[in-house]
């Protein structure tokens, strides 16, 4: 693999990949012990090539399809799904041979809900931890949402609030897009988000609409996770940043589990500590 094709990711990116690799260990050690499971899952929903350039070191790093490849113990089967044809060829070529792994070529917005959480129902005793980490908002809210009422999937999921900031909660919303007003719509669920984000202020010249803050907005964003989507954990998510300090994405953990929950707090707590030491 030519290494110029490899993404070169930051500080916080390690960390997100750092706080996977704790937390699956935990979970299929936890799954390994209940007999009654028949299958555990991991599934990638933007897996890419498997690995990515550290910034920081300019050295190759494992990214989350590896991660999860060498969490021990194993977990049952692996669903990797990527939408483009080299980095589905390269996770095929990395996991040649293995009977537990299912490479997906298509938009992660169909294949799971079609073909993938269907392989991991609640009443087949089945269970799956599902990261969604892309780089844009995605995945649609119809996704999040089955994966709640499932009641079988864990998700991490990456809220994309640069995106949104960049290319939909303007100053002034009545100027955005129509496409980017239906991207938006398509990740919250409906168009509320406008309510959400946005607060009427007086002005000199009336009523103006203020924009809220960007951690106001991810809350919100949380109690649909909770309230619509079902999840009954849903602990408030870490912030990633970029080297300037500033919020790229908030990361989530949603869970049926109360065990779930407590591990990723203490996680979150331990990673956002550190990073504040360190002038992250």
């Amino acid at each position: 693999m030519k290494e110029e094709r490899l993404d070169v990711v930051g500080y916080w990116t390690e960390v997100k990949l750092s706080i996977l690799r704790e937390y699956a260990s935990a979970y299929a050690t936890i799954m390994k012990k209940q007999p009654a499971i028949r299958l555990f899952a991991y599934i990638d929903g933007f897996a890419g090539l498997g690995y990515h350039i550290a910034k920081s070191s300019r050295q190759r790093i494992e990214g989350s399809p590896i991660v999860a490849l060498n969490i021990e113990p194993p977990f049952s089967h692996y669903y990797f799904i990527d939408m483009d044809e080299e980095r589905a060829d390269r996770l095929r070529a990395v996991t040649k041979g293995r009977a537990d792994v299912t490479v997906y070529e298509e938009n992660c917005n169909t294949v799971l809900l079609e073909k993938v959480f269907p392989q991991c129902r609640f009443e087949d005793y089945r269970r799956a931890l599902c990261l969604l980490d892309p780089y844009q908002l995605n995945p649609n809210w119809e996704v999040v949402k089955a994966a709640g009422q499932m009641g079988s999937i864990e998700i991490f999921l990456n809220f994309m609030i640069m995106d949104a900031n960049m290319n939909v909660l303007w100053k002034n919303p009545d100027l955005v897009a129509a496409p980017q007003i239906d991207r938006m719509n398509l990740f919250w669920g409906d168009g509320s988000w406008r309510t959400t984000s946005y607060s009427k202020e007086p002005g000199l010249f009336g009523e103006m609409e203020e924009k809220a803050a960007n951690i106001d907005i991810a809350l919100s964003y949380r109690n649909r996770l909770k309230q619509i989507a079902g999840f009954r954990f849903v602990p408030e998510p870490m912030p990633m940043r970029n080297s300037r300090g500033a919020v790229i994405y908030y990361l989530f953990f949603a869970s049926q589990n109360k065990t779930g929950e407590m591990i990723v707090r203490d996680i979150f707590d331990k990673y956002q500590r550190w990073g504040i030491a360190h002038g992250r």
